[in-house]
């Protein structure tokens, strides 16, 4: 019968209660929203601005500030196109691969002569070698080092040789460009997200397009410009004993080492050694902090490895100079007063503290595989968001009083139980979303009316069933059992199609097509529950109290 025992009520009233406090705040988004920013420089800053203080006191404590993120369209924020340089990485790659090949080289000196490296281009290793005639079986050798075992089992070339008058060229092979390429685009798409997470933003969107290019959207930021500022840089630190400072710009490197700007005086270069002595992927975090004249600078730390060589250069290098280079810029060159253990540091030089806190997140997030190029930038704003927003709240309060209306004519005082059922499950949709962190989009506002009209099929199932079942003279009571007994099955079977056509989308989609899945894949699991649970328990209150002896439906 209609009678609910104590644990099933609590099963359902628990879920409308939390469904209603969860959905509260998104009655004064914007007001939250400020809240929200409010906690966050709380978490970032010592000390609180009057504004941030005046924010904190919007929303009151006790209250729950989980607010469903707004997306691109609808929010406004920062569109960039960006383009990875992937020709650095295999110049790179080259590099790395030279030490053996000049080794092995050098082995068979007595056969091929002398050899040295010449100016080479981003695509190849150009060597020159004394004997070009006996090259050959040096050739075959150093293809038997280049090789790798692939994935499938079989052995791959890293690179491939080919000999131009007495030039020998060495190049990446196809296979390992392929390999290449894939490592830095994920490695980039991964490195920019964590920036733009660090800095606190909301539910960016990060995807490649096509072989090299990138694109980021994140919804609630300033400008473009602010965005590129965040992921623009490279952010390769690394650690150089300096040989020479205040030469001329213009002079020529010699073999080994490196001539670099100063970042602040472009007059003033430093000559480094080429080879650094720690490199930024050995730090494990960067903060900002102060120096000791309260200036901003960043404090870090390496990982044990790094934090041993770090400390061994310093104990044997008391007194020298030694350069702090970020993307090819000496940003700082102290003198090494003493022995600095354990690893950690600091890094000066003339920052703001918005600068310093920004390197900071550049630090922690790791070193860009390869310098980006910009295709395009545009900042969104949130004008075509407000008029969106605005014809979704005037269709959805249309379509749901037009909803309410009906189902009061209809089904008399089970139509104003279904009302509060489908008012029930728009609470539950914004607090689940909220919950999850997913983000509203305008195809999700197309989700959020659709689940309007929606929601009610169930409960004119349920009560069309009641009425034929009256009609066979039943009993009340008998007759309500029956009809949700009887109408569940075909419940069931509506919404099960509906939610596999959701999963495929948010499976197969991306974008504005996951944000419809999402939202309608939520709506249709809370209007099943708000339809035959929530309302049964209304009803059961209901007869409860009233015990009715004829129903008029």
């Amino acid at each position: 019968m209609l009678r609910l025992s104590t644990w099933k009520i609590l099963l359902i009233f628990v879920p409308c209660l939390w469904g209603i406090y969860g959905a509260i705040p998104h009655l004064n988004y914007a007001e939250v929203e400020k809240f929200n920013d409010a906690k966050l420089l709380v978490l970032e800053a010592s000390e609180l601005s009057l504004k941030t203080k005046n924010n904190l006191e919007l929303w009151p404590a006790w209250a729950s500030s989980n607010i469903v993120n707004l997306g691109l369209d609808l929010r406004g924020g920062a569109h960039l196109l960006v383009e990875i340089k992937l020709e650095d990485v295999h110049m790179e790659r080259l590099n790395s691969l030279w030490p053996s090949i000049r080794k092995e080289l050098r082995k068979n000196r007595e056969i091929i002569g002398s050899v040295r490296r010449i100016d080479s281009t981003l695509s190849a290793l150009n060597i020159r070698v004394e004997k070009p005639n006996n090259i050959k079986p040096v050739i075959r050798e150093l293809e038997k080092l280049g090789r790798r075992v692939s994935a499938s089992g079989s052995p791959t070339g890293q690179f491939k040789i080919t000999l131009e008058n007495e030039i020998l060229k060495v190049s990446l092979s196809e296979v390992e460009i392929k390999r290449t390429d894939n490592l830095t685009m994920q490695q980039s798409i991964e490195i920019i997200r964590r920036r733009v997470d660090e800095a606190g933003t909301r539910e960016p969107s990060i995807q490649s397009q096509g072989k090299r290019r990138i694109l980021v959207q994140v919804p609630g930021i300033g400008s473009a410009e602010e965005l590129l500022t965040l992921i623009g840089k490279t952010a390769k630190l690394s650690f150089h004993p300096v040989l020479n400072r205040n030469v001329n710009c213009e002079k020529k490197a010699q073999f080994g080492t490196r001539i670099l700007f100063a970042e602040d005086e472009t007059s003033l270069c430093y000559v480094v050694k080429e080879k650094s002595v720690v490199s930024g992927g050995d730090l494990t975090n960067a903060q900002p902090s102060f120096d000791q004249n309260n200036n901003p600078a960043v404090s870090f730390q390496f990982n044990p490895v790094g934090g041993r060589k770090f400390g061994d250069y310093t104990k044997e290098n008391i007194g020298k100079p030694f350069a702090i280079v970020l993307d090819s810029k000496v940003i700082s060159a102290p003198v090494i007063q003493s022995y600095i253990p354990g690893g950690s540091g600091i890094i000066t030089g003339s920052f703001s503290v918005e600068e310093s806190n920004r390197l900071a997140i550049l630090l922690r997030a790791g070193a860009l595989p390869a310098e980006i190029v910009v295709l395009e930038q545009r900042t969104v704003g949130p004008e075509l968001g407000a008029d969106s927003v605005r014809a979704g709240k005037l269709a959805a309060i249309v379509g749901g009083v037009l909803i309410l209306v009906f189902m009061i004519v209809s089904y008399g005082i089970f139509g104003f139980f279904a009302n509060l059922g489908l008012i029930l499950n728009m609470a539950l949709i914004f607090s689940i979303m909220a919950l999850l962190g997913a983000t509203l989009t305008l195809p999700g506002i197309a989700g959020v009316v659709l689940t309007i009209g929606m929601a009610v099929d169930a409960n004119v199932l349920i009560f069309e069933r009641i009425r034929e079942e009256m009609k066979t003279k039943k009993i009340v009571l008998n007759a309500i059992e029956s009809g949700y007994e009887k109408a569940l099955t075909s419940i069931i079977d509506a919404n099960v199609t509906t939610i596999i056509a959701a999963i495929i989308l948010f499976v197969m989609g991306s974008g504005p097509i996951r944000g419809f899945s999402i939202t309608l894949g939520i709506g249709i699991l809370t209007s099943v529950f708000t339809a035959v649970f929530v309302t049964r328990m209304l009803i059961a209150v209901y007869f409860f109290y009233r015990r009715p002896k004829i129903l008029t439906l």
